[in-house]
């Protein structure tokens, strides 16, 4: 009889511990799906961000629901989850190795890519308060992704070897000051920049607002060429092209630089020293609100596009043999709405044959979101200026995007931010 007991009180003492060695089993690993089954896409790349910076191993299960996050389990992270309003599975070994083993097989478009470490990013931006907000500083505070702010001082200075991700804010790289003249230079804000400006430029012993603005278009692109990540929206992506392709050459009018504009600019452009564009006419007409022929917010408007019609397609690409297109091409939705910006997209007449476009309106000749490699490092160019608000204008409030946490246009933006964690994995040639 006592024997018995023993036999039964043993049996009993190890089904909690099989029960543990279950569950444990069971939960390895935390999925953050990508799909339409998320109810927060913006947070979830905060999420992968945040296990990053704590040195979990991530794998970005590039095409798989959407593009989603595979991380040991923990409680940590799970907690964090909950906390920030993230879908998450909770799935075994087992089911990890399964989804893995599906994800490896050749006939199959996805893949599996390690994320390595937290890029450390920065946002050049102004000081001084704008009269707009800026689509990429909105979504990484929404995201909980930490950023610092760094401007001409900081480039000037070599600050940029600090950070593994620059961001260009709204920005006006060719001295023009965004080619607002005509609408508001009587304004205080328009008045008070151009102030700043000439001030920084002293003081850092340019001439010119636009010798400064080139010199720090110069130091960017030392940075990318050097291994750096460039991601640019709205005028800071033809503005910057620009300025590197009319180094030399005064295209500023006198409202602008206090003396005329070379009327032969046209003529002597270099367009081998920009990255993305070539074949464009720059504007002469300084009250011209465009830079160029780049942009096609004019042009849009003669196919009779309206908001209701405007929109763009992502490529899709071969996630085993093309990671890098595929990785900023994630998305839980292809057909993504357009919206307008001062540079609301790209005229693909003049866009570079060796340019990767990620999303186009072809029907419209334009491009929105492309990209390049330059020396070690590359660089991507969306345009508009705010996925979420079609025509965001000057002093309008910034978009709440706890109103939009599922945004496909916003994701484009963090899909840039991550993918450098895994850049020692090389598109494969």
């Amino acid at each position: 009889m006592i024997y018995y007991l023993r036999c039964v009180m043993k049996k009993l003492l190890l089904i909690p511990l099989c029960l543990l060695l279950t569950i444990k089993g069971f939960g390895s690993y935390i999925l953050i799906p990508m799909d339409e089954t998320q109810k927060n896409h913006l947070k979830a790349y905060g999420i992968a961000y945040w296990s990053l910076k704590g040195e979990l191993e991530i794998q970005w299960l590039t095409n798989y629901r959407g593009g989603s996050f595979l991380i040991p389990n923990s409680k940590p992270v799970s907690t964090e989850c909950t906390i920030r309003g993230i879908s998450y599975e909770v799935i075994s070994d087992a089911q990890a190795n399964g989804i893995l083993a599906d994800i490896a097989n050749p006939e199959v478009n996805q893949d599996a890519i390690k994320l390595e470490k937290a890029p450390r990013i920065a946002v050049y931006s102004p000081k001084i308060k704008q009269p707009w907000d800026d689509a990429v500083t909105l979504v990484l505070k929404y995201a909980e992704i930490p950023y610092d702010v760094v401007y001409d001082e900081e480039i000037i200075g070599d600050k940029l070897k600090d950070y593994d991700w620059l961001h260009l804010h709204h920005e006006d790289f060719t001295g023009q000051y965004g080619r607002f003249y005509a609408g508001y230079h009587q304004t205080a804000w328009y008045q008070n920049e151009v102030k700043d400006n000439e001030t920084t430029a002293k003081k850092l012993g340019f001439n010119k607002v636009s010798e400064l603005k080139l010199a720090v278009a110069k130091k960017i692109n030392d940075y990318v060429f050097t291994g750096g990540f460039l991601f640019a929206m709205c005028s800071a992506t033809d503005s910057y092209d620009i300025a590197l392709a009319a180094e030399g050459i005064d295209i500023c009018e006198s409202m602008f630089d206090h003396d005329p504009a070379d009327a032969a600019m046209n003529k002597k452009i270099d367009y081998t020293r920009g990255y993305a564009f070539e074949k464009y006419q720059l504007s002469t007409n300084p009250y011209e609100y465009e830079f160029s022929t780049i942009d096609a917010t004019t042009t849009r408007m003669q196919y009779g596009m309206t908001k209701d019609n405007d929109v763009f397609t992502l490529f899709e690409f071969s996630a085993k043999w093309d990671p890098v297109p595929t990785m900023l091409c994630q998305n839980h939705e292809q057909t993504i709405k357009g919206f307008y910006g001062q540079t609301t997209a790209f005229t693909k007449t003049y866009i570079k044959k060796n340019i990767l476009i990620l999303g186009e309106s072809k029907a419209y000749n334009e491009a929105r979101y492309i990209h390049g490699d330059h020396g070690k490092g590359t660089w991507t160019f969306y345009g508009g200026h705010d996925p979420e608000d079609y025509q965001h204008k000057v002093e309008d409030p910034p978009t709440d995007l706890s109103l939009h946490p599922n945004s496909p246009g916003y994701r484009l933006i963090l899909n840039n931010i991550l993918f450098p964690a895994a850049k020692k994995k090389k598109q494969k040639t």
